[in-house]
């Protein structure tokens, strides 16, 4: 993974675990814990696949026709891709 990847990989957990954080802040504390020594469990890797393949914003439209949001946040389906092959180099099933 080059260091591009790895920015969109830390980009999308950060953003992940801020919305974890505010829905389910149990979770979101075992997967910082997780994040944090570099081995996310299986449940919060599933939970990042399946949060980054639901976020996904950049699928072609044009802006006024369906999902588009600036910043951070925003998640190509490329993006999506980075982060799928990134949790299956580390043993993840996704």
């Amino acid at each position: 993974m080059n260091g591009d990847e790895y920015r969109t990989v830390e980009r999308l957990v950060a953003a992940w675990l801020a919305e974890t954080e505010r829905h389910d802040p149990a979770a979101a504390r075992e997967a910082r814990a997780g994040w944090e020594r570099g081995a996310l469990s299986g449940r919060s890797a599933r939970d990042l696949a399946t949060w980054v393949t639901a976020r996904v914003t950049d699928t072609g439209f044009h802006e006024d026709e369906g999902p588009y949001l600036a910043g951070p946040e925003r998640i190509t389906p490329a993006d999506k891709d980075t982060v799928h092959g990134w949790l299956r180099a580390r043993g993840h099933p996704v």
